[in-house]
């Protein structure tokens, strides 16, 4: 039972590496610097399926190293 889980955190590790290397970069940047806050921007389309597809990786993520902590 511990190797499914093992091996399932380390499917679901892969899939979140790539889910957030694949998002746009330099979204956020522009607020740091000093940019102009009048630009409203949403996501739409793939980069919102992305985006919460990213969070629901990181939940299934932390769920899996808990219950491998738990039966360990």
């Amino acid at each position: 039972m511990t190797n499914i889980v093992g091996i399932a955190q380390i499917i679901i590790s892969v899939m979140l590496m790539a889910a957030i290397l694949l998002q746009q970069r330099g979204t956020g940047s522009s607020a740091i610097m000093g940019g102009s806050s009048a630009s409203y921007y949403t996501k739409r389309g793939f980069e919102k399926v992305l985006f919460t597809s990213t969070i629901v990786l990181v939940i299934l993520f932390l769920a899996a190293a808990v219950a491998n902590i738990f039966l360990y």
